[in-house]
């Protein structure tokens, strides 16, 4: 399983998706890459051994069960000629296009209705999904970051909230596409184009030639891809760049 780089690749594209959908302040914008890190983990519930299957014990492994039962049953509908005598579970319904528009049109409709406080449960399902992939250590970390939001927020921190309610829907889309662009650059692909018929298969595999794919949990992904993604996951945050390339050039005249 791609954990760790399905998280940092997350928060990457919700760091820089987040000023172009409207969550314009710094509160906002961690929010809204907190929720698309999360979420860039939640299509592999369709894996019992998954992260998100088992995060919040029966609750989790129950919906992940009966999301197996849907996308097999969906694929012995759909399937095309040429498409593989598969079970269907793993990596098909919740590895779509579809399936991401449809939870996030889901997300932002309950946020709508539910306000600050259900943007808030959102929020924090996503930290917990990303916590359990990246480690306890980001758990002092949100702490010290909602501390840090109620301090400098103050009255205004459930009216960004609130502000939120709709985007997040967003969030959880591009966190699921995310995690379907990862996977689809690994050896056996992702058919994030379903129903389209590629080739005679309705749930064709996209995949990238040969030499730029990559095998999940091996030396490019340890060595190459998670250190990259983990660089990006903090020079993105609101403020950063622009701290070190001050630093930088600061340094650079003091020469």
């Amino acid at each position: 399983m791609m954990g760790r780089t399905h998280a940092l690749t997350g928060w990457c594209a919700g760091l820089a998706l987040a000023p172009t959908v409207g969550a314009d302040s710094v509160h906002q914008a961690l929010a809204f890459a907190t929720t698309t890190a999360g979420f860039a983990l939640l299509p592999d519930l369709d894996h019992p051994g998954a992260r998100a299957s088992r995060l919040l014990g029966p609750l989790t492994r129950a919906l992940s069960w009966l999301l197996r039962k849907a996308s097999s049953a969906l694929y012995q509908i759909t399937k095309g000629p040429k498409d593989e005598n598969h079970s269907g579970t793993h990596r098909h319904l919740s590895h779509t296009v579809l399936f991401a528009i449809a939870l996030g049109a889901l997300t932002a409709a309950g946020t709508a209705a539910g306000g600050p406080y259900a943007v808030a449960g959102v929020a924090l399902f996503g930290l917990l999904l990303a916590e359990d992939a990246l480690g306890d250590w980001l758990l002092p970390v949100a702490v010290g970051a909602v501390i840090w939001w109620w301090h400098t927020a103050g009255q205004q921190g459930f009216g960004e909230l609130d502000e939120l309610a709709g985007l997040l829907g967003i969030a959880v889309a591009a966190g699921c596409i995310t995690h379907c662009l990862g996977d689809a650059l690994t050896e056996s692909g992702c058919p994030f184009l379903f129903p389209i018929p590629i080739a005679g298969e309705t749930w064709y595999e996209l995949r990238p030639p040969s030499w730029l794919r990559f095998r999940t949990g091996k030396r490019t992904e340890n060595r190459i891809i998670v250190p990259i993604c983990g660089i990006l996951a903090v020079l993105l945050v609101p403020g950063v760049w622009p701290l070190v390339t001050d630093v930088a050039t600061t340094a650079f005249a003091a020469d």
